[in-house]
């Protein structure tokens, strides 16, 4: 089983993932194996994630921006990001002190999930890079499939084609990923 073996991988974190995982389970969470990763679920709807990353331990809420935070403890998993929060853990000790308010967050991010809540974002906050903008207007195919993508797919290239500072570069990675955008993929889809 994939979720198992996860868990049995997990060198560095494993008493802490795995009191994580006690928790979720407790609060009636049904556990998947989604993107590589345990995903929490109430009625078919993503509620939470567990991951073992190098400097911590992490829970993540899908949609943790809708989440009251009282006790401070949510932060955003990188400065892109939009509608997750996470919770982030270095020792057993910190699960320990702090279960009481890990088990509100979920309480609420099922409640809001079992009301259809929904983060509303804005549809393109982005501005794309000149070299993409080309890119589209030359190639008709191109604007097509990128229009195509989801909102989620489109962020993330324009993210990732937006980061070099040498045009030469964005421009390398528009046509490394051309194909991609092509078949209607996202940056990391398989």
């Amino acid at each position: 089983m994939k979720i198992e073996a996860f868990f049995a991988q997990q060198d560095r974190w494993q008493a802490e993932l795995g009191a994580l995982r006690s928790i979720l389970l407790d609060c009636g969470l049904t556990e998947e194996f989604k993107w590589s990763s345990p995903c929490y679920t109430v009625d078919g709807g993503n509620v939470a994630l567990l991951w073992g990353f190098k400097d911590s331990a992490t829970l993540g809420f899908f949609k943790g921006v809708l989440l009251k935070d009282p006790a401070g403890l949510l932060v955003a998993p990188g400065e892109n990001s939009r509608s997750s929060r996470v919770l982030r853990f270095t020792a057993l000790s910190q699960i320990i002190e702090t279960e009481a308010s890990i088990r509100d967050y979920l309480r609420e991010a099922m409640e809001l999930e079992a009301a259809g809540a929904r983060v509303d974002l804005p549809k393109d906050d982005l501005a794309y890079p000149e070299e993409l903008v080309a890119a589209l207007e030359d190639d008709p195919d191109l604007q097509t499939a990128f229009d195509a993508l989801t909102p989620g797919r489109r962020r993330g290239y324009v993210l990732h084609f937006s980061q070099p500072k040498q045009p030469a570069t964005r421009q390398s990675r528009i046509a490394k990923s051309r194909d991609r955008i092509l078949a209607g993929k996202g940056m990391h889809d398989r």
